[in-house]
């Protein structure tokens, strides 16, 4: 009779089980579902981002033709992703011999805007990315749940789906939402592994390190992390065990990244070369020449280790130089955060700070509830390690950051966010576990006011909580991509065929976005037309309609725009701004003579003595913009002009800020062009 109730006993137990993975399952697939719902209506009026096509583009290249030598500066899972969804319904040019970046980024943009269509490709893509969002989505619900349980996956899982911030990148073609939860999913998986030893454990850890090694090039942070957190659990958590078997548990952890690098090459079909075709470089730009860009001797070794050795794939190791170039260690310009300017990058604190007025309040509070409860030790002591795995994680993206660039905002300090969103589910966890009315009351209120602030925002990329004003306000105090990215290039359109169009009014327009869309796309404005327009662009005072974003009438360090920065707009469409008037602004005219004379320059066909023209007038009109002077110095030496290249190089050095290592460099390359004879010295960079 004991054995038959303890089978019956038993039988129950599985029902209930399955009964728990059922609701689990629904709640959580029922969760991803409204995060895409939400995010299509919230997203709905978004053009491409700035970087959309350029990714799209190459990723149908990736999948056409088994070439990776388009957009190497981020690793191909996303664009093959994408390109498998898109390549269909859009054809590609033949290539060609490509001249840098910005030759390279309109020649894909052209296929992309010009030759297909961007609507029907941005359909698909959108498509593509909320698929593959909501799987990894999926994935890192599924890893916090093999860590911390179902109520704390599906409380993080719902943390993330309220964050206006992930709701905006959920469909585009990007890289930074897909390695934040890659990332977060590996750090949980990894302590899953060093924890058990087991083998399906540890191929898990693998694989998602891998896909977030494939994703972006700053997932080699979230490598670190885990060769860290396994050298610790092998070595030190170890219930007293023999050397021996220390040893062997590092070897796993050794296998553990070994295994997600050949999870990396294999999305480059196991080649070293960039192109199926031949084994010389396609590259916009030679590999040696990127090196040499890095600042850091200890990069560039290791950058020459990873190339010589092929120990990547030649276009990772292209891109993992563009990326340390760029974002590791910054770009000659200006920052503007918590509504004061600084050069080159924010301050340390920026990334924290730029999370605590991008998250709703509400969230905000659940994750100082948890934190506190984490800090008092009120909760289960196995939550302890894989907490402290992710925050170090966030640590280590924090250090690497801090002295890098700022010009990404909070879509390069995402990989912070699901770690905040599993400290934020403690307190929910707490409220259902404990009986305190109080701890109730609190996470019901946080929740209610998160809710009520960010799930009705349209355009979420552009949220701002209430400390700076909310998203009407936000971009006063800070001019990063988390402000803007070209996704209001329709709307702008749209205001121009209805207001402007008919009228035959031909607007100023100062946007983040590229002209071969805004052409596309039926735009008209002054500049487009050169001839036509040299009187309007060439005159100091100017009057009309402008069509302006936010990040081209907030204070800046040069190019100026100080009497429409105080003017009242007579329209506004997210933080797309329209005035219409007369104004005197002579040195938003040098900035514009600058980024002409870089399309002469970057491009198959470079006109060097027309750029050098432009860029001549350029710092005439403003020398504060430092790095015109030194790019005209660098177009001086290309025809042999020493003399006025050490003038332009001068004034360069006369203004370039006497904190950065740009004034050194100019210092050198005076001393070369003054002493050397010519042909042995480089440009400037």
């Amino acid at each position: 009779m004991e054995s038959e109730n303890e089978i019956k006993a038993e039988k129950a137990a599985k029902v209930t089980l399955t009964k728990r993975h059922l609701i689990f399952f629904l709640i959580l697939i029922g969760l991803i579902v409204f995060a895409v719902v939400r995010s299509s209506i919230a997203t709905r009026l978004d053009s491409f981002t700035y970087d959309e096509a350029y990714h799209i583009g190459a990723g149908v290249a990736y999948v056409q033709t088994g070439d990776f030598r388009l957009n190497p500066e981020h690793p191909p899972l996303v664009k093959l992703w994408t390109g498998a969804f898109v390549s269909d319904v859009c054809s590609l040019s033949p290539y060609r011999v490509l001249q840098d970046k910005g030759d390279e980024r309109k020649f894909v943009e052209e296929d992309v805007y010009n030759n297909n269509d961007p609507d029907l490709i941005q359909s698909r893509s959108r498509a593509a990315m909320f698929a593959l969002n909501g799987l990894l989505l999926f994935l890192f619900a599924l890893a916090a749940r093999r860590v911390f349980g179902d109520v704390i996956a599906l409380a993080a899982t719902a943390y993330l789906v309220i964050d206006p911030t992930v709701a905006a990148h959920l469909p585009v073609v990007m890289t930074d939402l897909p390695v934040a939860l890659a990332s977060g999913s590996a750090v949980l998986l990894g302590v899953e592994a060093f924890r058990s030893w087991r083998a399906v454990d540890l191929i898990f850890a693998t694989l998602a390190l891998g896909l977030a090694l494939s994703t972006k090039h700053s997932a080699v942070i979230t490598m670190i992390a885990v060769a860290i957190i396994g050298f610790v659990m092998a070595i030190f958590l170890t219930n007293g065990e023999k050397i021996i078997v220390r040893l062997k548990r590092l070897g796993m952890v050794a296998a553990v990244l070994i295994g997600a690098g050949v999870v990396l090459w294999s999305f480059y079909l196991f080649r070293f070369s960039e192109s199926p075709n031949t084994s010389e470089e396609q590259f916009n730009r030679p590999l040696a020449e990127k090196i040499s860009d890095v600042k850091s001797p200890i990069y560039r070794a290791g950058l020459n280790i990873m190339a010589n050795g092929h120990l990547f794939p030649r276009a990772y190791t292209w891109g993992m130089a563009d990326t340390i170039r760029a974002g590791a260690e910054g770009r000659a310009g200006f920052a503007l955060a918590f509504g004061n300017l600084y050069y080159g990058k924010a301050p340390f604190y920026y990334f924290p700070g730029i999370i605590a007025v991008k998250l709703p309040l509400g969230l905000l509070f659940l994750t100082v509830i948890g934190a506190g409860l984490l800090i008092a030790r009120r909760t289960p002591r196995e939550f302890f390690v894989p907490l402290l795995g992710l925050f170090g994680l966030s640590l280590l993206f924090w250090i690497f950051f801090a002295k890098g660039s700022s010009y990404g905002g909070i879509r390069h300090a995402l990989t912070a966010v699901p770690p905040l969103a599993l400290l934020a589910s403690l307190a929910i966890y707490k409220a259902i576990e404990s009986k305190s009315r109080v701890l109730r009351g609190a996470v019901s209120l946080a929740l209610i006011a998160a809710l009520i602030s960010a799930i009705p925002v349209v355009r979420p990329w552009e949220y701002f909580n209430e400390t700076v004003g909310g998203t009407a306000n936000g971009y006063r105090y800070f001019n990063d991509e988390g402000v803007d990215l070209g996704q209001r290039t329709k709307e702008l359109v749209g205001y121009y065929n209805e207001n402007l169009k008919p009228a035959g009014e031909i607007p100023y327009v100062g946007y983040f976005a590229a002209d071969t869309e805004m052409r596309r796309r039926g735009l008209d404005w002054v500049g487009n037309d050169p001839e036509r327009d040299r009187e309007r662009r060439n005159s100091d005072v100017k009057s009309g309609t402008f069509i302006l974003g936010a990040n081209s009438i907030t204070p800046k360090l040069w190019w100026e725009s100080d009497e429409i920065q105080e003017a009242t707009p007579i329209a506004r469409f997210g933080n797309v701004f329209v005035f219409s008037g007369t104004y005197n602004v002579p040195k938003v005219k040098a900035g514009s003579l600058y980024w002409r004379a870089i399309e002469k320059i970057y491009t198959n066909k470079p006109e060097t003595e027309e750029a050098i023209k432009l860029l001549s007038e350029s710092v005439s009109i403003d020398p504060k913009a430092f790095f015109v002077a030194l790019e005209l110095g660098n177009q001086y030496l290309k025809i042999g002009n020493r003399e006025e290249a050490l003038r332009a190089y001068r004034i360069a050095k006369e203004n370039a800020p006497a904190s950065d290592d740009i004034s050194e460099m100019l210092s050198r390359q005076i001393e070369r062009v003054e002493t050397k004879p010519f042909s042995d010295y480089p440009a400037a960079s």
